[in-house]
């Protein structure tokens, strides 16, 4: 793997085996009512996008078929993967996750001793013979390059930025940029309230308030309402969803954000704000309460989302973000990149031209 796109890139399942112990490791489906759900959320690599509520919420709002199946060796249970099967175009889809569900990674979930590449070589057999499928994606937090040699994988390579929430508070918050820790301070002495904020309205309140962010270069959202109503509904009441507002001293709420966690790992989901209150700094104050949050609930690392320049700002180190892509046959790898193409050429093409209108008034 080269880390480069490559659709050309297909797979013969027909060959795959991988033995471990003497015996032949394989994959197996869950009866969704047989699922031991707290067994599941007990492994250490667990994350917020693998638990029920989350998996609710991409049923919900991608329409297909939740797959929780047991990685065996001769009987003994090794672990886990979880995914969803949509259905795209007649074509029987592997997402784990798939891009545009607005799920950061999902995967395995492994015994400390199971080596992930093994995991990933029982996988493909079961994927595109067991179950039928054309195309996978994967997306895994510990999932590395080495991992997926020689298996076919096309890697397409992002970044974003990671703090350590092992750190001390006053830790993390040196490692902020000056402006950054200048702006709370702003923020406190202006008299903005942060509060982790109620589902109820959530939805419209956080919608508004990313509308007027997108609006700043005349963009709309990437997801509707109805996305973020889903998500509230289905994650919040697992206590993986930490929804955060920012109110002005009248008591506006004039920011919010969201911020999963679970288990190692929380996230950076999303957050919107209105352009006239901004000059409060309300933010960074939705960041840093996000961060504290979930460093006193035992998280290990915050996952930034992304790699906006912007949350360089925050003091997190930048790290590699892996997305791998498999296709039972070229065409089908072909397809998906031209559909990608066709789905952000028309907001490249608005960004281009906000672009040049702000250059223009300069």
């Amino acid at each position: 793997m080269d880390g480069r796109s490559d659709p050309e890139r297909s797979v013969d399942v027909g060959v795959l085996a991988v033995k471990q112990g003497g015996g032949r490791v394989r994959f197996e489906i869950v009866d969704p009512v047989e699922i031991d759900w707290p067994s599941l959320d007990g492994f250490a690599d667990r994350t917020f996008c693998q638990r029920a509520g989350w998996l609710a919420y991409l049923q919900r709002t991608q329409r297909g078929e939740v797959i929780v199946a047991r990685l065996e060796d001769d009987g003994a249970t090794l672990g886990y993967f979880t995914g969803l099967i949509v259905r795209r175009f007649g074509i029987r889809i592997m997402g784990s996750p798939f891009p545009g569900w607005t799920t950061p990674f999902m995967g395995f979930n492994l015994a400390a001793e199971v080596p992930r590449g093994d995991a990933v070589r029982a996988l493909l057999p079961f994927v595109f013979h067991d179950l039928g499928c054309m195309h996978l994606e994967l997306s895994d937090p510990y999932l590395t390059r080495s991992d997926l040699a020689s298996s076919g994988f096309t890697c397409d390579v992002g970044s974003t930025f990671v703090t350590d929430l092992r750190l001390t508070e006053e830790q993390i918050l040196g490692s902020m940029e000056s402006s950054t820790r200048r702006a709370l301070r702003k923020g406190e002495k202006s008299g903005l309230a942060i509060e982790e904020a109620s589902p109820a309205g959530f939805a419209a309140d956080y919608f508004e308030h990313l509308t007027d962010v997108f609006a700043k270069q005349n963009l709309r959202p990437t997801y509707d309402q109805a996305r973020i109503a889903a998500l509230v509904e289905s994650v919040h009441p697992s206590g993986d969803l930490l929804l955060v507002r920012a109110r002005d001293p009248d008591g506006r709420s004039i920011a919010t954000g969201i911020f999963p966690g679970y288990g190692a790992i929380s996230f950076f989901f999303g957050n919107g704000s209105l352009r006239e209150y901004q000059i409060l700094r309300p933010n960074e104050a939705i960041h840093w309460y996000a961060l504290r949050y979930w460093r006193a609930r035992g998280v290990v690392e915050h996952n930034w989302g992304g790699a906006g320049d912007y949350k360089a700002k925050y003091g997190g180190r930048r790290v590699e973000t892996l997305h791998f892509r498999l296709s039972r046959n070229a065409a089908i790898g072909i397809g998906r990149e031209v559909a990608r193409s066709m789905y952000y050429a028309p907001r490249r093409l608005m960004r281009r031209r906000h672009l040049a209108r702000v250059a223009r008034t300069r």
